[in-house]
């Protein structure tokens, strides 16, 4: 059974900051990013393979792989650091059986329809009622850019749009 160090949303998944900092501060000696569509793009896998430190393992996969491989043996060894690259990836593999405890939010980019709520954090409408649900469901969910940065509740942003 691997120790989950961090689940982060990030739409740009494996980066600086995500090397620099929350690697360091996890511990972590794997990265999953859990995204279908990436799965199946081995060029733009490859290219986040060779973003990770060499240390550090990389599996890119997608939902069903992710939760069929927590079933099987809870990701197996090391300390895990998960990413998602949005919400909606995040309550699926939750609704399919990954038992999400703490979600941190890191970015979600910015657009039409989107609000900042916390730094430069962006939501939209579906993004929030999405991670309600996650919230209402037992999931701690919070905001945190960096590690040096204090952790904002989900219940504390305005999320009126």
């Amino acid at each position: 059974m691997a120790k989950i160090s961090l689940v982060r949303v990030d739409f740009r998944l494996i980066h600086g900051q995500v090397v620099a900092k929350w690697l360091k501060q996890t511990q972590a000696t794997k990265i999953i990013i859990v995204n279908s569509t990436l799965a199946k793009d081995p060029t733009m896998s490859n290219i986040y393979k060779m973003a990770t430190p060499a240390n550090v393992k990389c599996s890119i996969v997608d939902i069903d792989t992710f939760v069929a491989a927590w079933e099987k043996n809870q990701l197996g060894e090391g300390i895990a650091l998960i990413l998602f690259k949005d919400v909606g990836t995040t309550v699926q593999a939750w609704k399919k059986g990954f038992p999400l405890e703490q979600l941190q939010i890191g970015g979600l980019g910015a657009g039409p329809g989107r609000k900042a709520v916390y730094q430069n954090m962006t939501l939209n409408k579906e993004d929030a009622a999405m991670l309600k649900e996650l919230s209402g469901g037992g999931v701690k969910v919070f905001f945190q850019a960096t590690p040096e940065d204090k952790q904002m509740e989900f219940e504390k942003v305005d999320l009126n749009f």
